[in-house]
């Protein structure tokens, strides 16, 4: 929306002036969590949390809906465990933390690091070693599979360069680990939890997401086959939010999980691991938030409605709290997408603009405004953010009760089709040379490099040595999409023959 030079956005630097600087304000400004004390973490605050709290319901859901059982594994795991799968510790080796000691002691009046542990103990960067290890016991007849499991658990990997939610040393996440009878039954699996993941971000965090395969050069340590959805970022660089891996029999082979078939042979397990993390949230920021704040899609937002009391007349107060309340209980006992409508009322001791423009930023997609002559003529004033915070509309308390829904449903629909668009709009398919590629990478300003970017779709031989020409334009292929155009051309690296499209993008 066109702005008035009195009316400055929320969010400062803007979008267009600093988006990498954008992002860390909106988190600040929607009070979504902070850098802790140890390098690399987060502290992730309320309204943060229950954002990733919502995120975890609807999947854990979805999980459990699969035939996939809860269980929790330790948090430290032997080295000589991820030695085992030569291709996985060569993967992980540099992003993990070891833990070496077992107790303090006080030395010269500080504490000091004691007692050695006889092995080395990694703090959990995945739990396909240790998970394989137990599998190994688990597992002893066909009649054991398959073997379905899942774990909401945190993970460390040692990261350079940290950004909140996008890549933190500590985050959040689930991790499911299966085993199975056939090496089609462990495909099969992989491919129907990433459609889960499709259904999480596209249905419930309205943010459109392209399925495919991972090229060799980005795929999972010790995979045969790792699957993807990508999500193009408002600064047109991709997002990977979730991946489902098909890890054939190296692993079982690497932990020695056999099983004993009908006919009585004896066999290595087919395995699967998928996993999505707390950067779903970074995801929901950058590709829903405007320069005012976060813009939440109602079916992840930990509040549908926030109710603000205006109470200019010390003597109405009382009477339009109550009036709040018995809207709040009207509203509450709706049902949106299966679930009660959830509704606050915001009884804060300050003025009602900050109380608006707190809520603006937090994102939540529908803030309604209540006083005195509300009272008297039985409405409210509605305002729903996906639209300009001035656009504000007086209704009646019926209209918003029977309303309530299809307003929501529109919101949520809003912000996936505004998202699908941009993605499209900045998705090229005209590019079929590497000078034509390097050129399209490079940015034409320095000054300005958000002018230019995006997805390119485009052929790719398949031969794994040609991905390191992407290195020098920081680019990779982020995936080979299950939907293919079945055309012939040359590949854009190598300029042989090929058959396969591939999408290629800077990346988060």
């Amino acid at each position: 929306m066109t702005r008035k030079p009195d009316n400055p956005p929320a969010i400062s630097p803007t979008r267009e002036e600093d988006y990498a600087e954008w992002y860390q304000q909106v988190i600040r400004a929607a009070d979504l969590a902070e850098n802790a004390p140890v390098r690399g973490c987060m502290v992730i605050k309320p309204w943060g949390y229950a954002i990733w709290e919502e995120i975890k319901s609807y999947l854990d859901a979805r999980i459990k809906d699969t035939g996939h059982q809860n269980v929790y594994f330790p948090l430290f795991i032997p080295l000589s465990f991820l030695e085992r799968e030569a291709a996985h510790v060569q993967g992980f080796a540099k992003e993990c933390a070891v833990v070496t000691h077992h107790r303090l002691e006080e030395k010269d009046g500080k504490l000091v690091p004691a007692g050695e542990l006889e092995e080395p103990l990694i703090v959990r960067p995945t739990s396909e070693t240790i998970i394989g290890d137990t599998f190994s016991r688990w597992v002893q007849s066909w009649r054991d599979l398959p073997l379905l499991i899942n774990q909401w658990a945190n993970v460390v990997r040692w990261e350079m360069r940290t950004r909140l939610f996008l890549r933190t040393t500590e985050f959040l996440w689930q991790e499911g680990h299966t085993v199975h009878a056939t090496a089609q039954e462990a495909r099969d699996e992989a491919q129907r939890m990433l459609n889960v993941y499709r259904e999480l971000a596209e249905e419930v965090l309205a943010i459109p997401v392209i399925l495919g395969e991972k090229s060799p050069g980005e795929r999972f340590p010790g995979a045969e086959h790792t699957y993807t959805f990508e999500m193009m970022m408002q600064d047109r660089k991709a997002l990977q939010a979730g991946t489902s891996h098909d890890l054939g029999q190296n692993f079982s082979k690497a932990f020695n999980i056999r099983f004993n078939t009908a006919d009585g042979n004896l066999e290595y397990g087919y395995m699967t691991s998928w996993g999505s993390t707390t950067r779903l949230i970074g995801a929901l920021i950058m590709t829903h938030a405007d320069d005012d704040g976060l813009r939440l899609p109602p079916r992840i937002a930990p509040y549908h409605v926030v109710i603000i009391p205006v109470l200019v007349k010390p003597e109405m107060q009382e009477e339009v709290l109550a009036y709040a309340e018995k809207i709040r209980a009207s509203l509450a006992a709706l049902v949106f997408c299966g679930k009660p409508v959830r509704v606050h009322v915001d009884k804060r001791e300050m003025r009602g603009g900050d109380k608006n423009w707190d809520w603006i930023k937090k994102g939540v997609p529908l803030r309604i405004e209540v006083g005195p002559r509300d009272v008297v003529s039985q409405k409210c004033m509605l305002t729903r953010r996906d639209k300009a915070h001035t656009e504000k509309e007086n209704v009646t308390i019926e209209h918003l009760i029977s309303s309530l829904s299809s307003i929501l449903s529109n919101i949520q629909e809003t912000y996936f089709s505004q998202a699908l668009e941009f993605q499209k709009r900045h998705t090229h398919r005209d590019i079929t040379t590497f000078e034509e590629l390097k050129a399209f990478f490079t940015p034409q300003n320095e000054d300005r490099p958000e002018i230019h970017g995006g997805f390119v779709v485009a052929k790719w031989c398949g031969d794994p040595e040609s991905e390191a020409k992407l290195a020098d334009l920081k680019i990779t292929i982020r995936c080979l999409p299950f939907e293919q155009s079945g055309t012939e051309g040359r590949c854009c690296l190598t300029g042989k023959s090929a058959t396969l499209d591939a999408v290629f993008a800077k990346a988060y």
